[in-house]
């Protein structure tokens, strides 16, 4: 009766064997669910000297409390393993149904490990789980995937999560796909899931979610329906054009990164804005479950249609790449859906190879600006085929390989998102310090920075950045614990998660003790990543933002200053000069340096 399936199952894939156990109760308070609950499994059990491949890796899917409970954004499930493209612990985090019916299903978290002798699919229902032949559906797309095995299962309500041909031939950033185009997008999961031999998990539930509250949660649903009204949000840009509604205002403000980040704004941004996609190519909003905000698009170039592309779809493939062609975006988005592919990563990796080439650092003629040769290389990316089988490993590595890794513009290896952090000093500090590489989601100090929202920041100070940091770390933690959307964190506040947490959960938690949790989830994140290599060293920017200010049209003259901030994010961690948490940080947040599962 606390928005818990209650059930943790866990699948030796080497054997072919399942077991079920209970969700242990002293996690509800410290780790919460979804991303928590695979920091504290991968603290407990996971083994950072692992290759990501290896058989033995694990890999965990994990909703929240919130997640199925028809608290609006509810909806939110994670993917937590070992990252093949950064080797940091990662968690990719997606919406749609999948994560609500895996719960209705009766289980918040699956947990694999081995590797299978030939390819299975997991089927999860009525509270059991059951592993069948998938030999049929390998070497499928993700829609074919979906197809074959709904027809197979009999029912329509059947809610598939699966990976296509860049899973299947570990592209680094392959990710996950679920209802038909909502990614697990981030860091590769989908690749570890193809390297298991892995390639679906269905779920098919009748179990409704079941509250700690009573009455109260009907009151707490109506109350959050009311502020997301009042704010604007679920009438506003974000609703009427989608996530692409940004594009104008970050172009406007000199920080669009453009041509693999070499300058802030982009001539042609109005031909790939979100108004644009309304005008030209939108069939329809889509939303995820329990959302009232629908920014999801469903759309159409000639006889294909698909969902997205979102705006940083919209950003990695058009200005980032050089391209104002919204069709051929689309079509690239469409690929990388179907293959399996991340798309920020996509994207950002053939902007860099297109400036290796444009150098003459390497002999293949790619250009700024060519769409049909872009949309070409996902398509070769997806399938490791001629150069795309070099450019499946990522902007870095393919850097690397042929010498100059400065141009890959990515942090602990994972390619950065559409914000360039010489304009946005605290964000860029998200990204040096996040603790899955570069991200914005993870703790998206961007939220003030642009938009005002909780306070009104200017983008262009380091002071006071490491604080702000900091919190909207801790926040997104337990944001992702607990399976509710990102998007509340521009209408919602700590007070906003106490409520909800304790209406469904009745959890006792005040504003200090969520906090707390988000912070002891962020040092659990981070001891992986130490315990992998990973340091003070890997906490900064490529060169190109520490040296090279933004040219004409961006942000003039600036620069990122780093230094200016870390050590006093450090400190404010608790960590020491190295960047390692301290033994007094780690037993004030209840952190055990060798921790026994509590599956065991």
């Amino acid at each position: 009766m606390d928005g818990y399936a209650g059930r943790i199952l866990s699948v030796d894939l080497s054997h072919g064997e399942v077991a079920v156990s209970g969700f242990p109760e002293e996690w509800k308070g410290t780790c919460i669910g979804g991303r928590g609950l695979g920091a504290q499994i991968l603290h407990d059990r996971g083994d950072p000297g692992l290759d990501p491949f290896d058989p033995d890796t694990l890999l965990v899917f994990a909703a929240g409390p919130l997640t199925g409970t028809g608290i609006p954004l509810g909806s939110r499930y994670d993917v937590i393993t070992r990252s093949p493209l950064t080797g940091t612990i990662t968690s990719a985090n997606s919406g749609g149904v999948f994560g609500t019916e895996m719960k209705r299903a009766g289980f918040d978290a699956v947990l694999v490990h081995g590797r299978s002798p030939s390819p299975v699919m997991l089927h999860l229902h009525e509270g059991r789980a059951e592993l069948y032949d998938a030999s049929a559906v390998w070497g499928m797309t993700t829609g074919e995937t979906e197809a074959a095995l709904r027809s197979d299962l009999g029912d329509a309500a059947v809610r598939i999560a699966c990976i296509g041909p860049a899973g299947e031939r570990l592209a680094r950033m392959a990710c996950i796909i679920n209802d038909g185009g909502r990614a697990a997008g981030r860091g590769g999961v989908g690749a570890v899931m193809g390297s298991k031999l892995l390639k679906a998990i269905t779920a098919l539930g009748d179990r409704d979610a079941q509250f700690a509250g009573g009455d109260v949660i009907a009151e707490e649903k109506a109350r959050i329906r009311e502020l997301l009204k009042q704010s604007g949000i679920t009438r506003g840009g974000l609703r009427i054009h989608g996530t692409a509604s940004v594009l104008t205002r970050v172009n406007e403000l000199g920080v669009l990164p453009t041509c693999n980040f070499r300058e802030g704004r982009f001539a042609h941004a109005e031909e790939v804005a979100g108004e644009r996609m309304t005008e030209t190519i939108l069939v329809r909003r889509t939303a995820c479950f329990a959302c009232p905000v629908g920014c999801g698009r469903m759309t159409a170039v000639g006889p294909e249609e698909g969902k997205g592309p979102e705006y940083e779809t919209i950003w990695a493939f058009g200005p980032n790449c050089g391209i104002d062609d919204l069709e051929a975006i689309a079509r690239a988005n469409y690929r990388c859906n179907e293959l399996g592919l991340d798309t920020i990563s996509t994207g950002a990796t053939i902007a860099c190879a297109m400036e290796l080439s444009e150098r003459g650092i390497i002999d293949e003629r790619l250009c700024f600006g060519d769409a049909g040769h872009m949309v070409r290389l996902v398509e070769q990316m997806g399938r490791r085929e001629g150069i795309g089988d070099q450019l499946a490993e990522g902007s870095l590595r393919f850097a690397a390989r042929h010498g100059h890794p400065e141009y890959s513009m990515s942090v602990k290896g994972q390619e950065l998102p559409a914000y360039d952090p010489r304009g946005l000093q605290g964000l860029g500090l998200n990204y040096a310090t996040s603790v899955r590489g570069g991200c914005h989601v993870y703790g998206n100090v961007g939220y003030p920075e642009i938009g005002g929202s909780p306070v009104k920041l200017d983008p262009d100070a380091t002071k006071g950045k490491a604080k702000w940091t900091k919190t909207f770390q801790d926040l997104a933690a337990v944001v992702d614990a607990s399976g509710i959307c990102t998007f509340t964190l521009k209408v919602m506040w700590v007070p906003d998660y106490v409520a909800m947490l304790n209406a469904v959960c009745g959890f006792g938690f005040d504003e200090t003790r969520l906090i707390r949790t988000g912070e002891r989830i962020w040092n659990l994140q981070r001891l992986f990543n130490i315990r992998a290599g990973f340091g003070r060293k890997d906490d900064t920017l490529p060169s190109r933002f520490r040296c090279e200010p933004l040219g004409a049209g961006g942000v003039q003259a600036r620069v990122w200053r780093g230094e200016e901030m870390l050590e006093d994010y450090y400190a404010l961690r608790g960590w020491d000069a190295a960047g390692v948490p301290s033994e007094e940080k780690l037993q004030e947040l209840g952190i055990a340096y060798e921790g026994a599962s509590a599956l065991s």
